[in-house]
């Protein structure tokens, strides 16, 4: 009777996981239409993002560690430290691959970073790499070949390399947060926003802005970048991995829609058919773990 009881609970865990997710994945969406949207220059753009989000990150820890940041600083250490390098590398590829090349590249090539993570985790965790997840990678990788060299035909290939930079930076940080499982990534991630606009800096022009263009950039780090975050940390925590993947696909989904509604962005057929490949090898390897999970809790059972 217990078990039965618990049961409503634990499918509203479950439903309130996949709702945080699927909003932080349909919230990152915007990033493509938001840059298309500024007049600013990429540095710009990558400045007032990072400060926005630093400074919506920053209350949200104060809140959550009730203003007791000597907590905060005595658990900052040298992994946190490295997380929030490479965070900060993936966020100004990311940025400057979208100024680059398509929405639709950058989202797509980006998909990849779990195949990434997987291969990292094996190099440096010695994690066993299934052959399903193996002949995902290569079909992602298939399907990123085509993609770039669409982009080499249509002078869009350094976009692209920066995609391919923003997986692997991701990727990266996925490996680092699964080899350090307790460590808190919100701190992680406020210090790559803090880090991405200290670099940036030099190279932006933050007066030189529209108020336009400030509100957008507000949206941006507040927004999409911060909340997104928050949202994202939130729901994997209520649901199993698989799901929590492909409750994010949605990210890559909605963003190049955005941009082909808002300023009639449409990706070559190659980039297409490549990002149809990368996606195949996506959900078929995300439904494909979610049925083991489902097939090993009812051998539990």
């Amino acid at each position: 009777m217990q078990e039965i009881a618990s049961e409503p609970g634990a499918v509203s865990r479950r439903w309130r996981g996949v709702a945080l997710v699927a909003g932080a994945a349909a919230v990152w969406s915007i990033a493509g239409i938001l840059t298309r949207l500024t007049a600013t220059d990429v540095w710009t753009t990558l400045f007032w993002r990072s400060v926005f989000a630093a400074a919506f990150l920053f209350c949200y820890i104060a809140f959550k560690e009730q203003g007791d940041w000597r907590a905060v600083i005595r658990r900052f250490g040298w992994p946190s430290l490295g997380i929030a390098v490479t965070f900060a590398a993936a966020m100004i590829s990311f940025i400057t691959a979208l100024y680059e090349t398509t929405v639709a590249n950058v989202l797509f090539i980006q998909a990849t970073a779990p195949f990434f993570a997987a291969l990292g985790a094996w190099l440096l965790m010695r994690e066993r790499v299934l052959v399903r997840t193996l002949m995902a990678i290569s079909l992602a990788l298939l399907g990123v070949g085509i993609m770039v060299s669409d982009s080499a035909q249509s002078g869009r290939l350094l976009g692209d390399l920066l995609s391919v930079m923003v997986a692997v930076g991701l990727a990266a940080t996925i490996v680092a947060a699964r080899h350090y499982p307790d460590l808190p990534m919100t701190d992680a991630l406020c210090a790559a926003c803090l880090i991405t606009a200290l670099v940036t800096a030099p190279l932006a022009s933050p007066t030189q802005v529209s108020l336009n263009d400030l509100v957008l950039f507000a949206i941006f780090g507040i927004c999409q970048m911060g909340l997104g975050l928050v949202m994202f940390s939130a729901g994997v925590q209520l649901i199993p991995a698989a799901e929590a993947g492909l409750a994010s696909v949605l990210e890559t989904v909605l963003a190049p829609i955005w941009v082909w509604l808002a300023v009639g962005e449409v990706p070559g057929p190659l980039a297409l058919i490549g990002g149809g490949v990368v996606m195949i090898a996506v959900l078929g390897h995300l439904v494909a773990e979610r049925i083991d999970e489902l097939r090993n809790r009812m051998a539990r059972v």
